[in-house]
C-alpha cells in the first residue's frame, strides 16, 4: 500500500466521528438504564474466543461471517465474534447455577467477514436481550416489549412488528421426512416464495397431496391477525396449533399494551431456521426494506456448554439506529452547545480552577489554552471566554 493510501480503510469498516459518536454513546448509556430498570444484568462476553465456541447453538449459520486465526499459545482455532448470543448461552449454562429466569443484556462491536444485505458495515455495534430459564410466549412478550422500547429510545417510530413461528414449517418437514439437503432446498424456496420451484420439488419427492397442499399454502399465510384464525382451520397437527396459540396470545398483548405498533403476520418466515425454535421476530420502518431490530425464541442453544435452557431474546445494531433516526433536538442542542475558552494563566490560579469546576459540573463544555497554540476561538467551538475581574472569573461572549 503506497504511504497515501494508507488512510483508506477496508470496505465495510468505517470511523465515526463526532457527532454521531457522541450520540451513540448517549444511547447507549439511556438503554442500559433502562434495561437495568427493567431487570437486565449487562455482560461483557470476549471479542475473540474459541471458534467452535463462537458457533455454538447457531446451527452453523455464522461459520461464513465469522473471521478466524490461530492461536499461537494453544494452536487452537479462535475466531473474531460475529454475534455475541453463543457466548451469553455458555455464560449462562457456566457461570449460573440458579433455575429461575435470568435475565442479560449486552452491547459491543461485532466483525463479519462480509457486509449482510444492504448493511453499510461489517462491524456493527450489537445491542440485546435475552431471557433464560422460562419456555412460554410471556417471556417473548417481555423481550418484544423491550425490544419495541428500545426502538423508541433510540428515536425509531412508527414501527411494525413481523412475526412468523418456525415450527410450523418444521413440523410439516418432520411429516414429510425430507432429509437436510431436502429440507434446505424447501426452505430456500419458500423463503423466497417460489411455488414453482416448490412444486417441482414435490413432484420429484412425491409426497401425498395433502401434505403438499400445506407446503403450498405456507406462502399465502401472510396478513393481520385474522390469518392467524384462518390458519387454525387449515392444520391439525398439535404442535402447528400451539404456536398458532402462542402467536395469537401475543398478538392479544401487543394490541392492549403497544397499540401504536402495527402488528404482521407471516407463517412463511423462517428467519433462523436452523438457530430458532420457536417464535421468530422482526421490527421494520417505513422506506427502509430490511429489519431494524430481530428476534426470537432459541432453546437448547446451551446445551452444547452443559447446561440447556429455554431462551428467548433479541438484538440491533446501535449505530444503524442512531444513524437512521438522526440526532434528535434536545440531543444535538447538546452536542453543538459552544464551548467556553480559558485563557492560559502563568501562575495557579484557586479562583479560576474553582470556576472551571463548577461550570464543568453544571454540564459546560470548558476548553483550556495551551502555551503557544494559535487562537483561533471559531474553530476550536469557543462562543464565550473567561476574563478575570479582580479575584474573580466571569463569562463573556465573544
Amino acid at each position: 500500500m503506497l504511504k497515501s493510501e494508507r488512510w483508506i480503510l477496508p470496505e465495510g469498516i468505517s470511523e465515526t466521528l463526532s457527532p454521531e459518536a457522541m450520540a451513540i454513546e448517549l444511547n447507549r448509556r439511556s438503554l442500559l438504564d433502562m434495561f437495568y430498570s427493567w431487570g437486565y444484568d449487562l455482560v461483557d462476553p470476549p471479542v475473540i474466543d474459541f471458534y467452535d465456541s463462537l458457533l455454538t447453538g447457531t446451527g452453523h449459520d455464522l461459520e461464513l461471517m465469522t473471521f478466524t486465526l490461530t492461536d499461537q499459545m494453544s494452536g487452537r482455532m479462535l475466531g473474531i465474534r460475529a454475534d455475541m448470543t453463543p457466548q451469553v448461552a455458555r455464560i449462562d449454562a457456566h457461570h449460573i447455577k440458579h433455575d429461575h429466569p435470568t435475565r442479560y443484556c449486552y452491547i459491543g462491536k461485532v466483525l463479519k467477514t462480509r457486509l449482510e444485505d444492504f448493511s453499510q458495515t461489517r462491524s456493527p455495534i450489537q445491542m440485546g436481550a435475552e431471557i433464560y430459564g422460562h419456555p412460554n410466549y410471556q417471556s417473548d412478550i417481555e423481550i418484544i416489549e423491550l425490544l419495541v422500547k428500545t426502538l423508541d429510545i433510540a428515536g425509531i417510530k412508527d414501527i411494525t412488528l413481523d412475526f412468523g413461528h418456525v415450527s410450523i414449517f418444521r413440523t410439516l418437514a418432520e411429516s414429510a421426512s425430507l432429509d437436510k439437503d431436502e429440507e434446505e432446498q424447501l426452505f430456500d424456496a419458500i423463503q423466497r416464495k417460489s411455488v414453482s420451484e416448490m412444486q417441482d420439488q414435490f413432484d420429484e419427492l412425491k409426497l401425498p397431496q395433502e401434505l403438499v397442499n400445506k407446503f403450498l399454502v405456507l406462502v399465502k399465510l401472510h396478513g393481520d391477525q385474522d390469518i392467524l384464525e384462518y390458519a387454525r382451520s387449515l392444520f391439525q397437527e398439535e404442535s402447528i396449533l400451539a404456536a398458532l396459540d402462542d402467536l395469537q396470545a401475543v398478538a392479544r398483548h401487543m394490541e392492549k399494551r403497544l397499540p401504536d405498533v402495527n402488528l404482521f403476520f407471516d407463517l412463511a418466515e423462517l428467519r433462523g431456521f436452523n438457530y430458532h425454535t420457536g417464535m421468530v421476530f422482526s421490527a421494520y420502518i417505513p422506506g427502509h426494506g430490511q429489519a431494524v431490530a430481530q428476534g426470537g425464541r432459541y432453546d437448547g442453544i446451551g446445551k452444547t456448554f452443559g447446561r440447556s435452557r429455554s431462551a428467548t431474546g433479541f438484538s440491533t445494531d446501535l449505530g444503524h439506529l442512531v444513524s437512521l433516526s438522526g440526532i434528535n433536538k434536545d440531543l444535538e442542542k447538546k452536542l453543538n452547545s459552544q464551548a467556553i475558552f480559558v485563557p492560559c494563566v502563568d501562575e495557579f490560579d484557586e479562583f479560576l480552577e474553582k470556576e472551571i469546576n463548577k461550570l464543568r459540573s453544571s454540564g459546560e463544555r470548558v476548553v483550556r489554552e495551551l502555551t503557544g497554540q494559535s487562537l483561533d476561538l471559531t474553530e476550536m467551538g469557543c462562543n464565550r471566554r473567561l476574563l478575570k475581574d479582580g479575584d474573580d472569573w466571569i463569562i463573556v461572549d465573544l
